[in-house]
């Protein structure tokens, strides 16, 4: 029976990760709207002509949550402590006493300046505001004089 030898290359799981890493968008130029930061998951999306923000934020209350669009870019940050301390019992794990997330995303030039509805309905947070026409080009007229 023949043997037959097969060789290997060490280098090529090393090229694969390197071809990945170089592909992927640290080394992409970042467009003015496709950028945005943080923690907090979202889901984007367009309606009825309205453009619909919804993050999850379980158990934090509206007077926990502070929302501003500034400059087409909405910011969402939300931040709670636990107020009861009791020295009763003896702990093992104490996690619950501080959370916060935060989300910043640049939104489309039509979403600037509306006025925008946020409602807080069993720890889901939805932002609604309508759309504004994109700007069309329009013919400038030269005088004479």
């Amino acid at each position: 029976m023949a043997n037959i030898v097969v060789r290997r290359d060490p280098f090529v799981g090393m090229r694969q990760v390197m071809d990945r890493l170089f592909d992927e968008s640290f080394f992409r130029p970042i467009h003015t709207h496709s950028w945005d930061e943080g923690t907090l998951p979202v889901d984007i999306y367009e309606r009825d002509g309205k453009l619909q923000v919804r993050a999850s934020l379980p158990g934090f209350d509206k007077d926990d949550i502070d929302i501003e669009v500034h400059e087409g870019v909405l910011s969402i940050n939300a931040k709670h402590t636990t107020e009861d301390e009791t020295d009763e019992g003896r702990w093992y794990r104490r996690e619950r006493r501080f959370n916060s997330v935060s989300r910043r995303i640049a939104l489309p030039d039509t979403a600037y300046d509306a006025e925008v509805d946020a409602e807080l309905t069993d720890g889901v947070l939805t932002l609604s505001w309508p759309l504004q026409e994109p700007a069309q080009p329009r013919q400038i007229e030269i005088r004479t004089s």
